[in-house]
């Protein structure tokens, strides 16, 4: 927020991993005096720097950073637990400019729609209705969501299947629609204000030859190292960060159960996917925010000095 009005001032960056957000928004911090916030759910976690390609120490030297690494992995994260440790770093920071960055939808759906607070799936009735949706059609699974739903239903395409699931979900385990539950959010921390939103939209090929690149590199740079020691840690299996994109191929080299080779190729091929799914979601949540094609050096740094002197 700027001292003299109580305004807020944000630049909100999205995109698929290994898409130059974070290389925007350090440029953009720099430029206007702004401290860069991390809206990835992996990023947050102290045990996995190279692997979830958190900032440098040169990059955290050219602009503050918060939010990244400060949570250990036996802990798990929740979006509930991410909104107030983002309004904790927003109201100690008046006067300068946010740019939030990150992949994670849900960070900023929560951010800046609010949170609705749902309480816990029964897991009999999670596990229900994953069965049903390996059994059932796409198409069947949204005409459901018609009769428990009919809002979400009209909004939801037949093929946003995560989406779908969790509205059934909700509905079934709360008696409540999920639509109705949305409609009691708790104030998201980014609203009005002077807001710019912008989702990285690189070529596929590019993006592809990126993810690749920036793989190997890890892997080169410390990053079987890293999974070694967070092997011996003994985690709990389902905690979230066991889950990392490339965390359990990398592990698995560690451990001698994959060769480095082969489980770099299963990680490059693991994280395509999962960038796969994360334009998706973008396209499909996100339909209305501007898009950047980060190939164009050019066109990145005037955006990069637009948005920051929007922020002035």
């Amino acid at each position: 927020m700027t001292a003299e009005t109580g305004e807020r001032r944000a630049v909100l960056i999205a995109g698929p991993t290994a898409s130059g957000k974070s290389a925007l928004a350090l440029a953009i911090a720099e430029r206007c005096g702004g401290v860069v916030i991390n809206a990835d759910s992996m990023q947050v976690y102290r045990e996995l720097s190279i692997l979830t390609a958190r900032p440098t120490a040169d990059d955290e030297a050219r602009a503050p950073h918060r939010l990244y690494g400060h949570v250990a992995s036996r802990d798990g994260y929740t979006v509930a637990r991410y909104l107030q440790d983002l309004e904790t770093v927003l109201d100690a920071m008046p006067g300068q400019p946010a740019v939030i960055v990150g992949g994670t939808g849900l960070y900023f759906n929560a951010m800046t729609q609010g949170l609705s607070d749902v309480p816990p799936i029964d897991e009999r009735v999670r596990a229900f209705w994953r069965e049903r949706a390996r059994t059932t059609s796409r198409a069947a699974l949204h005409k459901e969501l018609a009769v428990v739903d009919p809002l979400l239903y009209g909004r939801l395409h037949p093929h946003d299947t995560q989406r779908v699931l969790r509205a059934l979900e909700v509905a079934d385990s709360t008696g409540r629609p999920l639509s109705e539950w949305q409609e009691e959010r708790s104030p998201p921390p980014i609203a009005g204000g002077r807001i710019a939103r912008i989702v990285m939209a690189p070529d596929r090929d590019w993006l592809h030859a990126r993810v690749d690149e920036r793989f190997r590199m890890m892997a080169a740079g410390g990053g079987l190292d890293e999974a070694r020691v967070f092997a011996a840690l003994q985690l709990d299996p389902t905690l979230p960060a066991m889950k990392a994109i490339g965390v359990p191929e990398m592990m698995a080299a560690a451990r001698g159960e994959l060769s480095a080779e082969a489980a770099v190729e299963a990680a490059v091929t693991a994280t395509r996917q999962y960038a796969k799914r994360q334009e998706t979601w973008f396209r499909n949540q996100m339909a209305d925010w501007p898009r950047l094609d980060p190939a164009s050096s050019r066109h990145f740094l005037a955006v990069a000095d637009d948005l920051a002197q929007r922020m002035k």
